[in-house]
């Protein structure tokens, strides 16, 4: 099973362990870009983190974190919200992101997501 019961998601980022979801294409033809948002669990609070970056990968390499980030200033994404629990975290990811419930995976698998994302020849998710 790859993609997270809203109990596990949440029950994942109770436990310290990040969430994510891979979003999709995004930019121009001239630049190919895709996204992906975070939810990490840190001393703050739960991070919702939108991270936009090259698409320079394939089937072959598909660890969203080497691929160079479309902003420069933005090289470990952009702070959505810090909020105070896991479902808010979630809820905000999915309203200013796009994200979608049922979509969550755990940190580390997006890339998963982005490799069925070439396979299916770069069409929108």
């Amino acid at each position: 099973m790859r993609y997270l019961t809203d109990s596990f998601a949440v029950s994942a980022l109770r436990r310290g362990q990040g969430i994510e979801q891979f979003l999709g294409p995004v930019g121009s033809g001239d630049a190919p870009a895709v996204s992906w948002v975070s939810v990490e669990p840190t001393r703050r609070g739960f991070v919702v983190m939108l991270h936009t970056v090259e698409d320079t990968g394939g089937e072959d390499f598909c660890d969203l974190l080497e691929f160079p980030p479309l902003d420069p200033d933005e090289e470990f994404g952009r702070e959505i919200a810090v909020v105070d629990d896991p479902p808010s975290a979630m809820a905000v990811a999915e309203d200013r992101t796009g994200a979608l419930r049922g979509r969550w995976v755990n940190t580390g698998m997006a890339g998963d997501e982005y490799r069925d994302y070439v396979r299916a020849g770069r069409s929108k998710t």
